[in-house]
């Protein structure tokens, strides 16, 4: 298993989420705003510093690369249940304007996958 940039990889959450959840106190809300974005954004700009110095080898930047991988699909499914859970218990209006547009992205396929297509494609 590759653990090298796990380090980096953890300092970046930790403080991506301190920073997420001082944003949320800041604005009045008892909930992270946008933590695991500011991590991201964190982890990105850190790997390209340490890169140009010199500092990273290539296999913490095969063990960055695999545990990043691995974190966006987790984090992104665990906040997606958390914001349904949300909506859910502020009431039925949140519910009724995801479905609608659910809906409406789904109709809008068709429309979307045609444009740019040539007319010899059809």
């Amino acid at each position: 298993m590759k653990i090298y940039g796990v380090a980096l990889l953890a300092f970046c959450f930790l403080f991506g989420k301190l920073l997420g959840n001082y944003l949320g106190v800041l604005i009045g809300l008892k909930s992270d705003v946008g933590g695991v974005g500011f991590a991201m954004l964190l982890l990105m700009i850190s790997y390209t510093y340490f890169k140009k110095k010199g500092v990273v080898k290539e296999l913490t930047t095969q063990g960055i690369l695999f545990w990043s991988s691995m974190y966006l699909p987790i984090i992104v499914a665990m906040a997606a249940t958390q914001n349904v859970n949300a909506a859910v218990s502020q009431g039925p209006i949140a519910v009724v304007i995801g479905i609608i547009v659910t809906l409406c992205g789904f109709f809008l396929v068709p429309l979307i996958s045609k444009i740019g297509q040539s007319k010899n494609q059809k």
